[in-house]
């Protein structure tokens, strides 16, 4: 008996790898016909994600629109897509010039797209601004430009884009939020300000469109990390604030993100919270305990202040 076993259990391992095979190539295809021949609006496309999701998307099939606010690089995007990737199969990437934050020009940007097009069926608002700082040293112009980076600009382009997606019953708007759309953190009082007023305008629009078939989505990582960033290395105190503040700072791979967003628009799934157990746990503690989350935020405030250097 335990030398069939012993037989049995390679068999077992190698059937069970087969599984795991068929079911990634099978994902892989399916992701390919979510969005073959749709048109895909990116924003920032020139950030780690919004190169990533280019690739994903490219290669799938997607009639791309690039947006970017800087023309070189987006040319150079253009060059590594078309570098790599089947003529025969794929689109040519169509590149915007596009500055969310100057909101006088998104709404032209946007009919430039449905002119080209005629329509848009996923719009992928990545966009994001970010800043660091206590909330009396940074200038109320500093947080208008935030919020018009990470709010209004993508909510004019929305605006703009949507009627189409309205009188045609299908699309879907897909926005990258983060985590601080849920809850804040010291220092960061205009980018969480911003994340949360986006992250309450798609969560009011997603019940507005659903009778149209229009799906809004939203994909919450803790953060997106470059490719080369390692795990940050302070002189803390030791305490409480150490450990949550550690775990919640592990963010995600834009590779992962974006596959994330090719299986969020794939699925057509509603909200998507990509945070390991601790900044997901904070969530709820948020919800259901906010005494104790003020307490240990405000601990880990304390402990940053009486470090030398880190005023």
């Amino acid at each position: 008996m335990g030398v069939m076993l012993v037989l049995m259990l390679p068999l077992l391992l190698l059937g069970i790898s087969g599984l795991l095979f068929i079911y990634q190539e099978v994902s892989r295809l399916w992701s390919k016909s979510a969005v073959q021949n749709k048109v895909v609006v990116i924003t920032d496309a020139l950030s780690e994600l919004g190169k990533e999701c280019a690739r994903l998307f490219h290669t799938g099939g997607a009639r791309l629109v690039l947006c970017g606010k800087n023309w070189e690089k987006l040319e150079s995007l253009y060059d590594s897509l078309i570098s790599v990737a089947d003529p025969s199969k794929t689109f040519t990437p169509k590149l915007v010039l596009l500055d969310l934050s100057d909101i006088s020009c998104v709404q032209d940007v946007a009919k430039e797209v449905l002119d080209c097009y005629g329509c848009v069926d996923i719009l992928i608002n990545n966009a994001s601004v970010k800043v660091k700082g206590p909330a009396h040293k940074i200038s109320l112009e500093l947080d208008r430009k935030i919020m018009n980076a990470n709010y209004l600009g993508p909510i004019t382009l929305t605006k703009v884009l949507l009627p189409n997606m309205i009188s045609r019953r299908t699309g879907q708007i897909v926005l990258v939020n983060s985590i601080q759309g849920k809850f804040g953190l010291p220092f960061r009082t205009a980018y969480a300000a911003s994340k949360h007023a986006a992250l309450g305008f798609f969560d009011c629009l997603r019940a507005e469109v659903e009778e149209y078939d229009v799906v809004v989505s939203t994909v919450s990582p803790v953060f997106i990390r470059s490719h080369h960033a390692h795990p940050e290395r302070g002189n803390w105190s030791a305490s409480i604030w150490k450990f949550f503040s550690r775990k919640l700072t592990q963010g995600e791979h834009p590779v992962e993100v974006a596959e994330e967003v090719m299986s969020t628009v794939r699925r057509r799934k509603q909200e998507v919270l990509m945070a390991n157990p601790i900044p997901r746990a904070a969530v709820y503690i948020r919800a259901l305990f906010p005494e104790f989350f003020f307490a240990v935020v405000a601990c880990g405030v304390k402990d940053r202040l009486s470090v030398p250097g880190e005023g």
